[in-house]
């Protein structure tokens, strides 16, 4: 590991090599700091394991894996990693580098065909090493995968829709979506499954036989740490559902490991790919993924005084930086209820794991233990990382509280909706985040998106927001109204942006069956309008060709053009007219032709 950075790092002063580590030592009134720290951020438990050389030299639970039953966290307490799970996309993709199927720095098109993006610019240059470096500048869309129905396909096939935010590469923007892409594109190379080729490549070289990638396989076990969160209001502690990544992004953040499986992983990270003597992971690889792709800002950093970690880069699912004069690489890894870290100090032989309970204290499993024990194990002028942190959570839950006092702000008052509780019902689809539903039950409309349902209330004119609930937060919801005078769509906050969904029609009248009794030729005035039905959708033949969508019962809209609908006419249940209703009048076309 040391030789593999020695080019990254040729510029920059680092500490010499450090002799062994004292660990007795170094870990004196651990147990106590830990019981405090925990106290501090109202943390059910947490677990720490660290690496020297190629052993596991400590490895300890501390408090409850699970509260309510007051469980202890052990060495074998299962936590969901989440991101963590990256480099191990990263490293499998680097095998098929490796055997030529793949390559880091070529565009992924060539080796993958199937992948679409949203334009030609990023289909011609888009990279392996882009994807898993979060450069492509596309932004997260996380709740497309978030507690999604999508498989991996589904996903992978709804790249094409992400708009990029920036241009290529000038950027940080982390993106999960594309670590799934990713994991699908070895299913399509390999013709194995993203899970059944770590298993196969990784998992099993390792030793690695407690982890899965599933929370129906984790449940199957005695030992799992249970997701709990603190009250917003108070320091209540509750049991909150546990969420997955979902086998559609599971590239991306779903393994589910212990510390002692997970120090097989560092160990081999550590030792230029090597466990028990056998080469698991080529050396190339490890250096590809500690190649330095882009650079962090250092705003928040700088504006507070913190000093220690500035000018970090990003390589491929790993983090550089020079830590108090040590060269370090991290990654965190968040699920709600869960926090992960797995830091390595490769010219120190050091490796740290720690897992966390609590979204509350995010920063305790992510930077206070893992910083604090860098600083104990190679004797550092301590930072009291659990001050800083500290003050700040519990300044912003204060904050929060204040703000959300006042929400309704804007409320204009003595407004009503435009239209009926039924006419703002129904299914609203979009192509990339698919489809929310609007029920209506006994005269109160509710929100159901990503298997969450909330009450919906009419806010101020079309505009009707949920409670904000603790877990989903509050979603705002914007009606539109089309030229027609009707709800056509609404217009959500996500993500990084307003997404609209389209109101969905019956999906009866987009059968093949209702489709075909439209086809046939069409005449006025001497002109002629054709349709036929193509890719299972209504067509008229022009240049270009338009697609017809399917509005109401023998009603149909043009994409383009909102102001025109387009009406069948029936006589004794057979089409024999079509109607072209727009702005300037209502125009007929006798059916001439019947197609079918």
């Amino acid at each position: 590991m040391k030789k593999i950075l020695t080019t990254i790092l040729l510029l920059l002063t680092v500490s010499t090599y450090a002799e062994e580590i004292n660990v007795e030592k170094s870990l004196e009134d651990f147990d106590a700091y830990m019981a405090k720290i925990l106290a501090d951020w109202n943390e059910p438990g947490a677990g720490v394991a660290i690496i020297h050389k190629d052993k596991l030299v400590y490895v300890k639970g501390f408090g409850y894996r699970d509260y309510g039953n007051k469980l202890p966290v052990t060495k074998n307490t299962l936590f969901q990693i989440a991101s963590n799970t990256k480099l191990f996309t990263a490293v499998a993709a680097g095998m098929l580098v490796e055997e030529g199927v793949f390559k880091w720095d070529e565009p992924i098109k060539n080796a993958v065909p199937e992948l679409e993006f949203y334009n030609d610019d990023l289909n011609n240059h888009v990279t392996l090493r882009d994807m898993l470096g979060h450069k492509t500048g596309i932004s997260r869309h996380d709740m497309i995968w978030f507690q999604s129905d999508f498989n991996r396909k589904e996903l992978f096939e709804r790249t094409k829709y992400l708009e990029p935010s920036i241009p290529l590469r000038q950027d940080f923007i982390y993106n999960n979506l594309m670590y799934s892409a990713v994991g699908y594109s070895i299913e399509l190379r390999t013709g194995k499954t993203w899970e059944d080729y770590v298993t196969e490549k990784i998992l099993k070289p390792l030793d690695m036989n407690h982890t899965v990638f599933s929370i129906a396989e984790m449940q199957k076990t005695k030992d799992y740490g249970v997701p709990y969160d603190e009250k917003r209001d108070s320091t209540e502690l509750y049991k909150i559902d546990i969420k997955e990544d979902g086998a559609g992004v599971g590239p991306a953040g779903s393994i589910i490991t212990n510390l002692e499986d997970l120090s097989h992983w560092v160990i081999a990270l550590m030792n230029e790919g090597n466990y028990k003597n056998k080469n698991v992971i080529p050396q190339s690889i490890i250096y590809e993924t500690l190649k330095p792709g882009i650079a962090f800002r250092n705003t928040q950093l700088e504006e507070k005084g913190y000093a220690e970690r500035l000018n970090s880069t990003y390589g491929m699912a790993r983090e550089i930086e020079i830590y108090k004069g040590h060269v370090l690489t991290m990654h965190g890894g968040a699920m709600p209820g869960f926090h992960s870290q797995v830091i390595v100090l490769p010219y120190d032989d050091i490796g740290i794991v720690t897992f966390s309970i609590g979204n509350q204290g995010a920063r305790l499993g992510n930077t206070i233990i893992p910083y604090t024990l860098v600083d104990r194990l190679l004797d550092l002028e301590p930072t009291d990382w659990n001050e800083r942190y500290l003050t700040d959570h519990l300044d912003r839950k204060e904050l929060s509280k204040e703000g959300r006092s006042k929400a309704g702000f804007d409320l204009v008052e003595n407004t009503s909706p435009t239209h009926s509780l039924e006419s703002y019902s129904g299914k609203f689809t979009n192509e990339a985040y698919g489809e929310i539903i609007i029920e209506l039950k006994n005269d109160e409309l509710f929100f159901n998106f990503r298997r969450t349902v909330l009450p919906l209330s009419h806010y101020h004119f079309n505009r009707f927001d949920t409670i904000h609930d603790e877990d989903f937060g509050k979603w705002s919801l914007n009606y539109n109204i089309n030229p027609q005078g009707e709800i056509s769509s609404a217009t959500v906050s996500i993500d990084e942006g307003q997404i609209t969904f389209i109101k969905k029609p019956d999906d009866s009248l987009s059968s093949l069956e209702t489709l075909k009794q439209y086809v046939g030729k069409y005449e006025y005035a001497g002109s002629e309008i054709e349709l036929k039905i193509k890719d299972g959708k209504l067509i008229r033949i022009a240049t270009p060709e338009e697609v017809l969508i399917p509005h109401k019962k023998n009603i149909f809209k043009l994409e383009k053009f909102a102001d025109v609908q387009i009406e069948f006419v029936l006589k004794d249940k057979k089409v024999i007219a079509m109607q072209f209703k727009v702005p300037s009048g209502v125009y007929e076309y006798t059916k001439s032709i019947d197609g079918n």
